[in-house]
């Protein structure tokens, strides 16, 4: 049974939430991100903020050696055509992924065309998972 919580008791409700995560050397990330992807970034305090269209903010933080790529996709890029947002991030050099799992259903680009949105996955320097996926 879900509770209900009364928005005037909880402090969250207007708090500008926000997602993160690691990677293992800031610079790096911030080249690849600002650079190679082509987003807002911003640096304070040793970690990164992109600032994604649409105004959601999410923090890149370091941990060196200790950092392990996260096991899902930790961004979606939303897109009208994916095959031309991959061709245009083939381009300036990301390589799409393929996974074994799902080896049959994947073009010669790296698009996958199994269930689902088209959907494309790629890693970042420190092998967080990220995609391109259509959306109308």
């Amino acid at each position: 049974m879900s509770q209900q919580v009364d928005a005037q008791q909880s402090p969250l409700v207007a708090s500008r939430a926000f997602s993160g995560f690691s990677v293992d050397d800031i610079p790096r990330a911030r080249e690849f991100y600002a650079q190679t992807l082509g987003l807002e970034v911003t640096e304070s305090n040793g970690m990164l903020t992109l600032e994604l269209p649409g105004g959601t903010r999410v923090l890149i933080y370091p941990k060196g050696a200790a950092h392990e790529p996260a096991s899902f996709t930790v961004l979606n890029f939303p897109v009208p055509d994916v095959a031309a947002a991959v061709d245009a991030l083939a381009a300036r050099g990301i390589t799409f992924e393929r996974y074994a799992a799902m080896a049959e259903g994947f073009d010669e680009r790296g698009i996958f065309l199994g269930e689902g949105p088209l959907i494309a996955w790629f890693t970042d320097p420190a092998g967080n998972t990220l995609a391109v996926l259509e959306s109308p």
